[in-house]
């Protein structure tokens, strides 16, 4: 380690801008932080499932100078490639070697449509901004056919592989007041497919049982346990000979990591083996992997803080010589936005080694298993779509500060009235 440690960030999302905040919140000015991105902006990921539906895209972003400035963090813009853990250096593209003496891997996750023949040529994707503006384009195409009297089919396909499916059934929902908001609904017909055992399968049966009331409400075909193999203009091939037709289809398709490491350890999708609790990437001292490009199952913004909290107070215990105070904590917590109301969940996590149910949640869970449906919940998504922007500008961790107190206490507050 130098005199003064150098930690390097790779990555310009939830996980990495968070482990950046957080080291220098922590540390202070004792060491050097160096992000690096091949994007100079953020985007508030969560919030593009408004896109489809109107909202622009300009509002999602928070440019990175001022606040990386402002906490005296150094930006390099490059694509990361690779790691040289013998040199300890971080390879750029274009050869650029950044040294570090702690890493931090928060490169992410990309989708790999090619997986399921057709799914690229037939299919509306929701993974980037762009992705949700062609989506855009289809439905205001589905909307103008029902205003004209003509029926559609629109179908919901989530494959194997996809990591966390909450936004898709964020949209499904979404589409369903819309077009009811529209007065034509019954124009449309709507299907969702998915190969889990269960909706929402990571987050348990609650969640579930909340999905499938909604769909019963809302006139939605809900399928679990389809497999889909095929795609073919206008019809969906599932194992075991089921297809189902289609005007529109729309998927969220499997995950893959944004960038695989030939020199560290990963699964199959390249995702980084890492130890549960500091997210540091085993056999590998001082280089971790929080958020979507580590091999926790789960790929969500609010693990991704919490692994990314986790991964900044490991490297400053490091650097100040002390032992860690606590480690990654799986409690996920999410708000599945509707329009009309909105479902709230936290839930207990905890890894099973089953690759078919990789995640359940944890049976000690009790009373912080959280489940609750209200319009209330709305409110509480667009205070989260505002605090962590907030947060974010100022150069600032969001899980710390007198404005998460007060986010945390309204939150518990709202789960006490509003959950079971």
């Amino acid at each position: 380690m130098t005199a003064r440690p150098r930690i390097v960030v790779a990555g310009g999302g939830f996980a990495g801008l968070e482990a950046a905040f957080m080291a220098r919140m922590r540390l202070h000015d004792n060491v050097d932080i160096t992000v690096v991105s091949d994007h100079e902006r953020f985007l508030f990921k969560p919030n593009t499932t408004y896109i489809p539906f109107g909202a622009e895209p300009d509002h999602l972003f928070i440019d990175l100078d001022k606040p990386l400035k402002r906490r005296n963090i150094a930006f390099i813009k490059g694509q990361v490639v690779d790691v040289d853990p013998g040199a300890q250096t971080l390879v750029l593209a274009d050869r650029t070697r950044v040294p570090y003496d702690f890493l931090v891997l928060a490169t992410g996750a990309s989708m790999r449509p090619e997986e399921i023949p057709g799914l690229t040529e037939h299919a509306a994707q929701i993974f980037t901004v762009d992705a949700m503006l062609d989506l855009r384009r289809r439905l205001d195409k589905v909307l103008i056919r029902a205003e004209a009297g003509r029926r559609s089919d629109v179908l919901f396909v989530v494959p194997p592989n996809n990591k966390c499916s909450g936004p898709l059934y964020e949209i499904v929902f979404m589409l369903e007041t819309w077009l009811r908001r529209h007065g034509v609904r019954d124009q449309v017909n709507i299907t969702y497919s998915t190969y889990e055992r269960s909706f929402i399968q990571a987050f348990g049966p609650r969640l579930h049982q909340v999905v499938a009331s909604e769909f019963a409400e809302r006139g939605i075909e809900g399928h679990t346990e389809e497999v889909v193999e095929r795609i073919r203009a206008g019809e969906a091939r599932f194992e075991g000979g089921v297809t189902r037709s289609f005007d529109d289809l729309i998927s969220f398709p499997p995950y893959v990591a944004a960038v695989h490491y030939p020199a560290l350890p990963s699964d199959e999708r390249g995702f980084i083996t890492t130890d549960l609790p500091s997210r540091e990437v085993v056999g590998y001292p001082g280089v971790y992997a929080p958020g979507d490009a580590g091999d926790f199952p789960v790929k969500q913004a609010f693990l991704a803080f919490l692994e990314a909290d986790s991964t900044a107070e490991h490297v400053a215990a490091r650097v100040q010589d002390r032992q860690p105070a606590g480690g990654f904590d799986p409690v996920s917590m999410c708000v599945m936005e509707m329009f009309d109301k909105a479902t709230f969940a936290q839930v207990p996590l905890r890894l099973t080694g089953d690759p078919l149910r990789p995640v359940e949640v944890r049976p000690d869970a009790d009373g912080e298993y959280k489940v609750g449906v209200s319009p209330l919940w709305r409110l509480g998504k667009k205070l989260l779509g505002v605090y962590l922007p907030m947060r974010f500008r100022a150069g600032e961790p969001f899980h710390a500060g007198v404005g998460w107190t007060l986010m945390d206490v309204g939150l518990k507050g709202m789960t006490g009235v509003l959950t079971t």
